[in-house]
């Protein structure tokens, strides 16, 4: 079956055309730029089923929605559950839970071969979860992202210099400082989740990582980080076999 998967975030969204096997096409545009998604679909196979997630809010559904209109195929827009695909959500309300980082989970959890997992995704917020082996997703934490914290210092702090910076262990400039104080400042949210997942599990955990800050976050942690870009888009092919979801 021809699968349109879409990962609709923040900032950017990215698609997937998978064949039940392997992905077939895929794609992202910046979501300000959102126009360029019509121009990517041009010349792929039509679609049987579309399987979204959408964390980006209604405009962006809107949109989409226009989009799929070309398509005679059904639509599913996914939302968090108390129990899919071998995970079960901790959340104490289930569907507070942002779909993308729920089927990111699910991903993980397949990926992952039953041992416990930490999901990272470094975008505009950081997102780090903490699911256990035994199909437990127990928590996790938001951050802010880099950018973030460093457009925060700028607009809140007198006398800091607006410039870009490189990291350094021990800064020797105020923009390198901060540059620095960011990437530290994820580095030991996502190392500190690993250290209390190990403790909870008895194991040091698999870390997937994804995001657009993903490669900057990497070389900073301690936790050894297998790097999977379109965690969400993977997890929406499992749902998308989850009975009942056609």
């Amino acid at each position: 079956m021809k699968l349109l998967a879409v990962d609709a975030g923040n900032t950017r969204i990215k698609w997937g055309l998978h064949d039940g096997r392997a992905w077939s096409a895929r794609g992202s545009v910046d979501r300000p730029g959102r126009g360029g998604l019509q121009a990517s679909w041009e010349g792929i196979p039509t679609p049987e089923l579309i399987v979204v997630s959408n964390v980006a809010g209604q405009e962006t559904g809107e949109f989409l929605e226009e989009g799929f209109r070309s398509w005679d195929a059904p639509r599913r827009w996914i939302s968090s559950r108390a129990e899919q695909a071998g995970v079960r959500n901790g959340y104490a309300n289930p569907a507070q839970l942002g779909c993308d980082r729920w089927a990111a989970l699910i991903a993980a959890r397949s990926i992952g071969g039953g041992a416990a997992c930490l999901v990272v995704s470094a975008g505009t917020a950081v997102t780090v979860d903490a699911l256990g082996r035994d199909g437990r997703f127990l928590g996790g934490l938001i951050i802010p992202g880099a950018n973030l914290m460093k457009s925060a210092l700028a607009a809140s702090t007198a006398g800091l210099v607006d410039e870009p910076g490189v990291f350094q262990p021990f800064p020797t400039s105020t923009a390198n400082a901060i540059e620095s104080g960011a990437c530290q400042a994820l580095a030991g949210a996502v190392d500190r989740m690993g250290e209390l997942l190990a403790h909870r599990d008895g194991a040091e955990p698999r870390c997937f990582l994804g995001g657009g800050d993903a490669e900057l976050l990497r070389p900073h942690l301690r936790l050894p980080a297998q790097v999977v870009d379109n965690l969400v888009l993977e997890g929406l092919v499992i749902i998308a076999r989850e009975p009942g979801l056609q």
